[in-house]
Parts: structure tokens; sequence; C-alpha cells
């Protein structure tokens, strides 16, 4: 598998395999997988082709003559083609060879872009790409399969080319060793590898396709799951700070103190974080809950019970809004008992500090000296508080929030600040539930833990979906609504997907969830929308707005007037997504909906009906009824529950890079494996692969495993997940 492909093939087809498929070994062509089978006698008809569609078809040459342009220098190749149903124009330029080699008689696939031309809009192929069959037994043979893989392919490289290759290898190597132990496949009922990838590329029966790649999936599934496995052991096996509870502490205090009852799951998992911090190994554990489910409280009484302990703790929040959010929060909750140092703090307190990278120079200075003399004990920052400079007295707990916001990078480098050779214990939270499948591959080094109950007085939450498209009338009683909950004495959210102004190149606040919108018009902007809203619908009402470009200290003032009841309305990008609380904002409307992706609409709403009152978030949107960017907007209105929605947002959404290529910035090896699909395969490898590990740590006795990993995981993937 890992022979050059210069042993197969000449120095000119191995560099384009390299370059335009990134396809280096024997093995990487071998693991370029059909992405579908063509039927030979289901290759599309000449008689139902349609314009617009990319099509390959086999067919006789009628004729073929070529002559020079009229109006510019060059010539032009005419050829038909017949396929026994109807006839084919094909049109080239520039290529007088073609009479002399598509000669009538001769028979080929042709593949290309159906267009039309002349006044009766006749068919044609412009400039098809070509695979001569007949004369070549051996390629009229391989063309005249029952089955005919179909292969991800370029313009230069043709799947039928993919196709020839692949065969050629077949020819002349061997089948590779199988890094499956016998007894796994003997349990699972599993082809060998070579068999496997023989039957994927060649096989003509689809039964036994469909049985090659349920192996195939399985290489990839053990190669991730052998490689968290080991994650999982190596972290059992370092030294943490010991951070059992104490009597009479801080936490003790702060739970006597608490104006509300915890809830059952809260109560759960507290329990279960207070025993691991005790422990002598490194906690590392996935908090996912429900907006407002309570993930803080849960988080801060883990802080407490490490602070009880003579360590400190961090949060790291993914913006500055959240970082003042959390750091003002926590001072709140804790009151007298957070305010160490302070006049009327408590008999024993601690001290919470706000690190970002907006504050001012004296105030920076006095954060980091307390942050690295240990008068910190509760720390809370943006990604400012990895910088080298930034160092802890002795750290005992990294609580990140909205996990997803941060590269591995940035969280490994907090792992590293802990002192006397420990790993400080790792909390990482979330309010995007996460799907099984997700959770056993991109978090499958966490244990994981689900809030799902909602404590008491949270107050409902409706969602309707405000067609403008269609009822344009619908805008102007969204404007009215806002005016009638201010005059209430409430609040409003308007949030937009972009900012404006000097972003006119398409910066775009909705992220990786804006893109792909068949809108027309650019997306709404923040800047434009809310002088509109201020001299228009929304005059009278104290309109602030908040986005990614305002300094730290201007969001800080937003945020702050906000809260106070200062501000009516803000209009605002998605830096309200997470963390922002505010219990009198009630409406929150969502502009151009449609860009933002099912569990971001689901965080968004979740900033309103956060008090005594009802919440209400209107997704407005200009898409049809039937169109599937409605159909995600209507699944978000149908149901607030948000591990429901998660799983759709799985369906609706390309998987991408299993392994979080958006962090890491590199491709996975994994071709075949599905999180939607194959949930129960993933589970199974899963635990065989922590049966393997936990009886030998290192694959020694197992080199196919290991090599199986190595080949799949390349080594900077493979730190990569060292790294989560």
């Amino acid at each position: 598998m890992d022979d050059a492909l210069d042993r197969v093939f000449d120095a000119k087809s191995a560099a384009l395999l390299a370059g335009q498929l990134d396809v280096h070994t024997v093995g990487d062509l071998l693991r370029h997988y059909p992405r579908r089978y063509a039927d030979q006698g289901q290759l599309t008809p000449i008689a139902d082709l349609t314009p617009g569609q990319d099509v390959t078809v086999v067919a006789e040459v009628r004729q073929c003559s070529s002559r020079r342009m009229q109006r510019r220098e060059g010539t032009i190749q005419h050829a038909v083609i017949w396929d026994g149903t109807r006839q084919l124009d094909l049109t080239f330029f520039n290529q007088k060879h073609l009479p002399g080699v598509l000669t009538p008689g001769r028979k080929a696939l042709f593949a290309g872009r159906v267009t039309t031309y002349g006044k009766d809009r006749a068919l044609q192929l412009t400039h098809p790409r070509y695979q001569l069959l007949d004369g070549d037994a051996d390629k009229l043979a391989e063309f005249a399969r029952p089955l005919i893989p179909v292969y991800p392919a370029t313009k230069d490289l043709p799947s039928w080319t993919i196709q020839l290759c692949v065969r050629q290898v077949f020819d002349v190597l061997d089948d590779p060793r199988d890094p499956l132990p016998l007894n796994l496949r003997a349990q699972h009922r599993l082809p060998e590898l070579g068999a496997a990838l023989r039957a994927v590329h060649r096989s003509d029966d689809r039964a036994e396709i469909a049985t090659a790649q349920c192996r195939l999936k399985w290489d990839e599934a053990m190669a991730v799951q052998l490689t968290l496995a080991r994650r999982r052991l190596q972290a059992a096996r370092r030294p943490a700070p010991a951070c059992p509870c104490r009597d009479g502490g801080l936490a003790a205090a702060f739970d006597a103190a608490l104006p509300f009852t915890l809830t059952a799951g809260q109560q759960e998992v507290g329990e279960l974080l207070a025993a691991e911090l005790a422990g002598e190994h490194p906690m590392n554990r996935l908090l996912q809950g429900e907006v407002g489910s309570g993930k803080t409280v849960v988080a801060l009484r883990a802080m407490l019970q490490v602070v009880d302990a003579g360590r400190q703790t961090v949060l790291l929040a993914p913006t500055e809004v959240l970082a003042v959010q959390h750091a003002r929060s926590l001072r709140d909750m804790l009151g007298a008992h957070g305010r160490a140092g302070e006049l009327g703090s408590a008999k024993q307190a601690t001290r919470i500090v706000l690190l970002t990278g907006s504050l001012p120079a004296r105030v920076r200075k006095q954060a980091l000296l307390d942050v690295a003399s240990g008068a910190a004990g509760i720390v809370v920052g943006t990604h400012a508080l990895i910088q080298d400079r930034v160092s802890f007295a002795d750290l005992g707990l990294v609580v990140v929030d909205e996990q997803h916001r941060f590269g591995v990078e940035q969280r490994d480098a907090l792992r590293a600040r802990a002192v006397d050779g420990t790993s400080p214990h790792v909390l990482v939270m979330t309010a995007t539930p996460i799907p099984r499948t997700v959770a056993m591959t991109v978090y499958g080094d966490l244990e994981v833990s689900a809030l799902r109950e909602l404590p008491r007085g949270r107050s409902p939450i409706s969602t309707t979906v405000v067609p403008v498209g269609e009822k344009p009338g619908w805008l102007n009683r969204v404007w009215q609504r806002i005016t009638e909950e201010v005059a209430a004495g409430r609040q409003a959210y308007v949030v937009c997907p972009r900012i404006g102004g000097a972003d006119a190149a398409g910066e775009d606040a909705a992220g990786e969830d804006a893109a792909g919108s068949a809108s027309e018009r650019p997306p709404l902007a923040v800047l434009d929308l809310a002088p509109q809203l201020e001299e228009g619908p929304l005059a009278g009402l104290r309109l602030g707005v908040l986005h990614g470009r305002l300094t730290g200290n201007d969001k800080d003032a937003v945020m702050r007037s906000f809260t106070a009841g200062e501000i009516d309305v803000l209009v605002a990008t998605t830096v309200i997504e997470v963390g922002v609380d505010v219990p009198n904002a009630t409406v929150m409307v969502i502009m151009d909906a449609q860009r933002f992706g099912v569990s971001q609409l689901h965080q968004l709403r979740g900033r309103v009906g956060r008090g005594s009152h009802p919440g209400l978030c209107l997704l407005v949107t200009d898409f049809l009824e039937g169109s599937t960017a409605r159909e995600r907007l209507d699944a978000v209105a149908a149901t607030t529950d948000g591990f429901e929605l998660a799983q759709l947002d799985l369906e609706l959404r390309r998987e991408g890079d299993v392994l979080g290529a958006v962090q890491s910035g590199r491709r996975s090896g994994l071709k075949l494996l599905s999180l939607l699909r194959d949930e129960d395969l993933i589970g199974q490898a899963r635990e065989a692969a922590q049966r393997l590990v936990a009886a030998d740590p290192d694959l020694t006795g197992h080199p196919g495993l290991a090599r199986l990993t190595a080949d799949l995981l390349d080594e900077e993937r493979a730190q990569f997940l060292q790294k989560i």
C-alpha cells in the first residue's frame, strides 16, 4: 500500500495523479473509492438527455468532419454519434486530427455537459472527453462490465482513466497485508482487506460491494478509535493535582447561599465532577446541555472545589463579550465570596480576575500579577490567557466554554500551564448538543455528560417563521411586535448575518453556516439596518449596535447599557450567540435566518425567555415554501429540543472532516465512514479499540493496526488528536 506510483505508472501519470487527486501512493489510489456505480444498461441513453446535465454515454461514431471557422482563426470539428436510441452531435475546436481518430464505426465513451444550439435547440456535447473502446479487447471488456465504477474525477483525469489505473494496480501488485486481527474479522464477518478492495473497485455485484464498503469503513473507524483510545489511556496515566472536597469551604458556602434548588441533572453531574477532581489523574470531560440548562452553575461549583484545594481555575471564553459576561455572572453568583481583598468580602473568599486583550495597560498589569501570584483563584478571559507571558501560580482546572469556537492548539497551550509535571483537569462545555457519533469521534477522548433538564422558572420560547418572500406585510407586524414588548417594559434583539460598512466585500458574521445561500441580494447588515429602523418602524425607541469590529471597551459599554435597560433594541451580529444573559429581553428577530445553521439558530434564540416572561423568536426569510432553507427554518420553529435539532443539523449539513479540519486545516483520511449512517459500526469499533489498547497500549503485538492508524491518520493529524 505504501508503494510509490512510479512503480506502476510512468512519471507523467504519477505526477498527474498526485497533482490533481492528491494520490501519491498505490494505497492512496486504492482508497480513492468510486462515488457510485452505473449499470451498463443504465448509462444515460442519448434519448433521455436534457440540457445542463453532465453525462457519460457509450455510443458509436457515425461521422466526423473538420472545417475552418468563418469569423475567426481556427478549425471546428463536428461528429455525430449513435447509441441505438438517438443521434447526438459533438463539437470540438482545433482538433484537426479527430476525423482520423473518430472514424465511422468506432465505439467510445463520451463525457461532457449537454448544451443546445441553433433555432431548433438541438442537443450537443461541446469538446467532450472521450475514451475509445474498439480495437482494444481489454478496454472493451473493461467498459462492457455490468457495473461501471464512477470515480471522483477531474478534467484531465476522467473516471474511466482512474478505472484503468486501478485495474493496472491489481494486475501487477499482490494484495496488501490485512491489518485487522483475524478474530475481529470473524466476529463481525468482515472480508479480508485485499478482497474488499478488489470488490469495491471491480465487483459486478452490488451486495458484494456493500460488504466490501462495510469492511473498509471498519478500517477507517478503527484508525480513529485506536488513536482516541490510546489518548484516553495516556491521559489516565498522567498525574493531576488532586482537589478533594473540603468541609466548610467556599464551595459549601456557595451551595448554602444558592437561592434556588439544583436540578437532578445538575446534582448528578456535580457529584461526578467532584469525584473526578478529587482523583490523581486528570479529568477530561465534555459537558453538553441545552441552552439555559445551568452548565455555568455546575462549572462554578467545580471551580470552587479546586479553589478550596488551594489551586487556581481558568474559564476560557471564545469572545470578549462572553468573557466579560462570564466574569460579571460569576461575581454576581458568588457575591461577597468572590470579592477577596475588597471591602465587604466574606471571611473566606476568592478573587475573580478578567483578562482580555483590550484591557487598559494598568488594569492588565495588575491582572497578570494577580494570576501569577495566585491571588486570583478564578481567572476568566479569552485567548489572551494562552499567551506566553501569562503564568499561573498553580493551575488545577481549565474550563473551556463553547469549545467548538477554539482551536485544539489553544486549549493545549493552557493544559501545559500546570506545575510540578502535572496536567490540570479539563472541563469542556457546549450548549450545542452533540449527536452520539460526533461524541465518539471528534470528542472521543473525552467522557461525556449531558444536562437535558431546564431549571424551574425558565420561560417557554415560541418560534415563528416570517416568510416575507410570500407575505411582505408580515415584516411590519414584526416591528410592531417589538414596539409592543418595549412598551410593556421589555427589550429585544435584532440579529443580522453581516456587519456592513467596511465589510462590503463580503465579511459574513454568520460564519460557515451562511455559505451557500441562494439569495440574489447581499445579506442584511447591522450598520445598514440599524439606521433604517431608527428612522422608520422603530423610531422613538432606544437602539444600540453590537458587532465584532467594536473595541472591547465599546462592546462592554453597549452590553452594560442593554443589561441596565438603557437600550430597548440591540441590533447585533452573532457576537451575542452564546453566554449573553439579559432576563428582560423577550423578543429576538433574526434577519435572513436562512443564512444561519440549525444549531446556530437554536443558540441565538436561547438569549430570550431567560426571565419571568415568555420568549419569542421570529425567523425572517424571503425564501419560499418548499425550499431546503425553509425546511430547516420550519424544523427549528417546530421544536425547542436541541438534541433533536443537533441530529437534524448533522443530516442537513455536509459531514465534512469528521476529525475537525476546520480547526486543524488538514484533510482526514476518512472516505466512506458516515457519522449519520454508521453509528452502530463506530460504537462497535470504539469498544474493540478500547479492548485492544487496554491489552496492548502501544499496539506492539498488532503491527497491522499500528500501520493502519498511520496510513489513515498522518502524523500531523495524530498530533492534532492528541491535543483535543
